[in-house]
């Protein structure tokens, strides 16, 4: 439970899709509901089976370019703060590559819409990739990663079930409510960032 639960919070932080929520009603003003619901089905999908496969592909790619797991916690880390301060700062779309010509370009596509730029590079982005592959280094055991596993399948579940009561949710909150808590998120995601960093500082001095 505390490794499902530290692994829950993590990515969930990390990939904030209240924060996608204002983006995604802007998208899929001029779609029907059932349209709006399957567009927010296939992301949730896109972004469960992404987080998968870079949890599982994360050692191949490390041994691959020879990357060690301090200087991956030190990257990682870094971006995941960078994505902090950009939910802190209210330029979270910005920093997630979100621009006006592209979102136009990707409308005239349907089935690439909830892949890219929802999926990818709003969701599951670098930060939630190299916090994967950081995990993966860690737990080793086959009941870890199952648990991690299902971790990764809850917070694709809630990605789903958020972008289809995005409409709801902005009715209730309003633009200022999504803001105040996409800066706490913010907050929580800087914190993961330095931690990661933090240890990966502590583990190579100690290594001297």
């Amino acid at each position: 439970m505390d490794i499902f639960l530290y692994v829950f919070a993590a990515l969930f932080s990390v990939i904030n899709p209240l924060g996608t929520v204002p983006v995604f009603v802007g998208l899929t003003s001029d779609e029907s509901p059932k349209e709006r619901n399957k567009t927010s089905l296939l992301t949730g999908i896109n972004v469960t089976v992404i987080l998968i496969i870079s949890f599982f592909a994360g050692t191949y790619l490390l041994k691959f370019f020879g990357i060690s797991l301090n200087a991956l916690l030190i990257a990682g880390g870094m971006i995941i703060v960078t994505s902090g301060f950009a939910l802190l700062t209210g330029n979270f779309s910005k920093h997630k590559g979100m621009k006006n010509k592209r979102v136009k370009a990707d409308l005239k596509d349907r089935e690439k819409f909830s892949l890219t730029p929802l999926a990818i590079p709003m969701l599951a982005g670098p930060g939630s990739i190299s916090l994967l592959i950081t995990f993966q280094q860690e737990y080793t055991a086959w009941s870890a990663i199952a648990i991690i596993l299902v971790a990764i399948v809850t917070v694709g579940l809630l990605v789903f079930l958020i972008l289809r009561s995005a409409y709801l949710i902005t009715k209730l909150l309003g633009a200022s409510g999504i803001n105040a808590i996409s800066r706490i998120v913010g907050f929580i995601v800087i914190s993961i960032g330095v931690e990661y960093i933090t240890a990966a500082i502590v583990s190579i001095i100690s290594k001297l």
